[in-house]
């Protein structure tokens, strides 16, 4: 391969830099974590996928000096945030699989002192799969195995998923 030849990654680039998001969902933490707050965007792809940006701030080790923690960030099945965002129900997961094969399974989120920012590409679903669903972060990593969740913890954010117009 030619360093001049485009890839997948020099076209995501182009798509944060000068597209808008086809869907977002802001988020924020609840009554036990206030001060969480941030913005997961979801670009639809020429790849057939959708790139996924999440920055968040103020996750749990934000007064940490120094402090490195995973979060586990997931697509849940209703955008009901209330009720310590129970009423998110379960992990989208529209063809019935294990975890981590749940279309709502994101990556992880890796937060320095509280910030945390990530992409990636996922071709589990779609747009209008996800619209009016809603992101949850949660406390603790996911670890990939545990069912039905990957033992992820507590829900500490929750943001709805809606269509950009």
């Amino acid at each position: 391969m030619h360093d001049n030849q485009i890839t997948p990654r020099i076209n995501f680039i182009s798509l944060l830099a000068y597209e808008r998001p086809q869907a977002v969902a802001w988020v924020n933490g609840g009554v036990d974590y206030p001060r969480i707050s941030g913005l997961v965007k979801f670009y639809q792809t020429s790849y057939g996928g959708i790139l996924v940006e999440a920055e968040l701030f103020n996750l749990p080790n934000v007064d940490r000096e120094g402090a490195s923690d995973f979060y586990a960030m997931h697509i849940h099945e209703t955008g009901n945030c209330s009720d310590y965002y129970m009423g998110t129900g379960g992990h989208y997961n529209p063809k019935n699989t294990l975890h981590p094969e749940h279309a709502g399974d994101l990556m992880p989120l890796l937060a320095n002192q509280g910030y945390a920012y990530g992409v990636f590409y996922d071709k589990r679903f779609t747009i209008p799969d996800i619209t009016g669903r809603a992101v949850i972060i949660h406390l603790n990593p996911d670890d990939f195995t545990t069912q039905p969740a990957g033992n992820s913890g507590e829900r500490i954010a929750c943001g709805v998923i809606k269509k950009v117009f």
